[in-house]
């Protein structure tokens, strides 16, 4: 890495902090406002990491569709004043991206989740300063697929093709990167599956945060 340089894409929920406390309890919150059955905590994990409209679209049912924008908003009510703090740093992340900037990379938040949060949530957990840009979806929808926010970051921070890769713990982080011809590497503490990754085109796994700068390494090595 010391040789070629890289710009590395993150992922947020999933990859370097473990969401679940508050992501959990801000469906539930949406879903008993509506008066609607939620399915238990194991079931409602599915749904981190993949845009908000399109995890309310899946709990909802054809049934209740037309409730989706409120659910959101409902959901967004407990979110914005606590849920985005029922969060974690999982350990080794800051070890992590210390090491792969003294090692010369320029990192890059890339997340589905809003902006206005991402960027308070990386502030409140000490890790903007690793980051040379920060990048969410707005409010109302736009840049939530993962493709197309990658291709804004792309675009906006002048980041050549052949200098990027992803990391994220979905399908989607893998297949957004796919859509920007851009390798992605999987990480295996979050919420999508050894067997979920390598389906969607992961060209490398990594088992804990300490051996990312190696990962990032050896598959940019080969780009």
């Amino acid at each position: 890495m010391a040789e070629r340089e890289v710009d590395v894409l993150f992922d947020l929920d999933g990859t370097l902090t473990d969401p679940r406390q508050g992501i959990v309890a801000c469906i539930r919150h949406a879903l008993s406002s509506l008066a609607l059955p939620s399915p238990d905590d194991r079931e409602l994990e599915r749904f981190i990491g993949p845009p908000l409209q399109q995890s309310f679209a899946l709990l909802l049912g054809l049934e209740h569709q037309h409730r989706v924008n409120d659910a959101v908003a409902l959901y967004r009510e407990r979110f914005a004043a606590t849920g985005l703090f029922e969060n974690a740093v999982y350990p080794g992340i800051p070890e992590a991206l210390a090491q792969l900037c003294e090692r010369g990379a320029r990192l890059h938040l890339a997340t589905s989740k809003p902006l206005v949060y991402a960027e308070r949530i990386v502030g409140h957990f000490g890790l903007r300063g690793f980051f040379r840009s920060i990048h969410g979806s707005e409010l109302d929808g736009r840049r939530s697929d993962k493709g197309e926010l990658i291709a804004h970051l792309l675009r906006v921070e002048r980041v050549p093709h052949e200098t990027g890769l992803m990391i994220g713990d979905r399908a989607q982080d893998v297949r957004g990167a796919q859509a920007n011809d851009l390798p992605a590497i999987g990480v295996l503490w979050g919420y999508g599956s050894r067997e979920e990754l390598s389906a969607a085109g992961a060209l490398r796994l990594c088992g804990r945060p300490a051996l990312l700068a190696e990962v990032v390494t050896s598959l940019h090595g080969e780009s």
